[in-house]
């Protein structure tokens, strides 16, 4: 059975579906038994459906919005 380091090691390629047959059945294996992986492996699975609902580009003004509040926190902690 996989250790907890080696599933974690894995588990991109394993969400990326990227392991040979062996390997998917040795991940799948520890998850039956490890609580704690299948919580890793949920919130990898919701850190990818994050980052893909994203925008690949950002909206036009972030840029000039980030620089208007690091200058007024500049002003704010030199009072």
């Amino acid at each position: 059975m996989l250790t907890c380091k080696e599933q974690v090691a894995r588990s991109s390629d394993y969400l990326d579906g990227q392991l040979s047959f062996r390997e998917k059945l040795m991940v799948r294996h520890h998850l039956m038994f490890c609580p704690n992986c299948r919580r890793f492996i949920r919130q990898m699975k919701l850190m990818q459906a994050t980052l893909k609902a994203m925008p690949e580009k950002p909206q036009e003004g972030v840029d000039a919005l980030a620089e208007r509040l690091a200058e007024q926190r500049r002003k704010d902690n030199s009072l």
